[in-house]
């Protein structure tokens, strides 16, 4: 069994770069003579080729002693698992995703080497998507795609209103930025209710009751953690507006999906606008699809074309990051879960 490595590439005292951990150690008379070593699975491509080299690593096999690995596989967890076990010396792995929970189910997460997920990489789509959904169930939507008649005048502005953010991540940053020229007044919800830019206020995940109750829209995108499956229950539910419109971005289980049909059919809320489900896909026939009041897009904030180009860009920086010894972007915390 291998130990754990940190895979940091730092200055000698000489000023030459040395790998400290590792199957091998390295050096080289400049940071640009420095390539870390990348395998790609479970196979490789042309783009991701080319965003490890735009980060100044060089693509190897996995069996000649990578520094790392980027894998591109989405699902089938047990592939990872499967690979690292052919391969145990690698001592970092870029991941594709942004949230990372079912590796961390499958047990492919470990202590053994670094992790880095997509986390962040894709906020901004997400959050623009967020707030389309926000938007489209504000002004009725939903009813009017549907409608055959003229129907009587609705809708409501999201200028100057109470909008509830929970997580604290790179999409709320990022909807936070969308939601400055609304005048939005924007609590964000946190494990720790440290402050955060653009926030009006924000509080502790043990005062969700409180930033839930005068909201006109609430947005979840926190990671999906045991601490947070089934967050939005049947009581959270209570404690908002009857005007309020929910909006999921992160992860279905974060809603328990029979309280939430429950409250649609009673009308304790405006409505609900998801991108994401419990179960996922939604089947056909499930009671969600026939709600009026409820508005799904099937898990496209973030689609494979958009987000191509942005994991790309997060494979080059982690690799140039690499290869300077400097802290690698998306780090997952095993202890956190994300």
């Amino acid at each position: 069994m291998t130990t754990a490595r940190s895979t940091r590439l730092v200055p000698s005292a000489s000023g030459r770069y040395t790998r400290l951990f590792g199957p091998w150690r390295h050096r080289a008379s400049s940071v640009s003579n420095m390539k870390p070593r990348i395998a790609v699975g479970p196979q490789t491509t042309a783009w991701v080729d080319e965003a490890v080299r735009k980060g100044g690593g060089e693509i190897v096999a996995a069996n000649e002693h990578p520094d790392g690995l980027v894998w591109i596989e989405f699902r089938a967890p047990r592939n990872l698992l499967n690979f690292l076990s052919a391969h145990p010396d690698i001592g970092w792995v870029q991941l594709p995703l942004a949230g990372v929970e079912d590796l961390f189910a499958a047990g492919v997460i470990d202590r053994e080497r670094r992790w880095t997920s997509a986390k962040g990489a894709y906020a901004e789509p997400v959050a623009e998507h967020a707030l389309t959904l926000a938007l489209a169930g504000l002004r009725h939507l939903p009813t009017r795609i549907r409608a055959r008649t003229w129907g009587s005048p609705a809708g409501t502005s999201l200028y100057d209103q109470p909008v509830t953010v929970i997580g604290a991540g790179g999409i709320a940053v990022a909807l936070l930025k969308l939601l400055e020229p609304f005048r939005a007044k924007v609590t964000v919800v946190r494990q720790q209710p440290e402050p955060l830019k653009g926030a009006t206020r924000t509080l502790g995940i043990d005062q969700l009751h409180e930033a839930l109750h005068g909201a006109l829209v609430v947005v979840l995108a926190p990671a999906l953690t045991p601490q947070t499956l089934h967050l939005i229950g049947q009581s959270e539910l209570d404690a908002m507006r009857r005007d309020a419109w929910l909006v999921n971005v992160g992860r279905g289980p974060l809603i328990d999906t029979n309280a939430l049909v429950d409250t649609l059919r009673a009308d304790g809320i405006a409505g609900a606008a998801l991108d994401v489900t419990d179960p996922e896909p939604l089947p056909t026939g499930h009671a969600l699809w026939g709600l009026k009041n409820c508005l799904i897009t099937p898990h496209t904030a973030d689609t494979t074309e958009m987000i191509w180009p942005l994991l790309g860009a997060r494979i080059t920086e982690n690799v140039r990051r690499l290869a300077a010894g400097e802290e690698l972007v998306g780090v997952v915390d095993p202890d956190k879960g994300y």
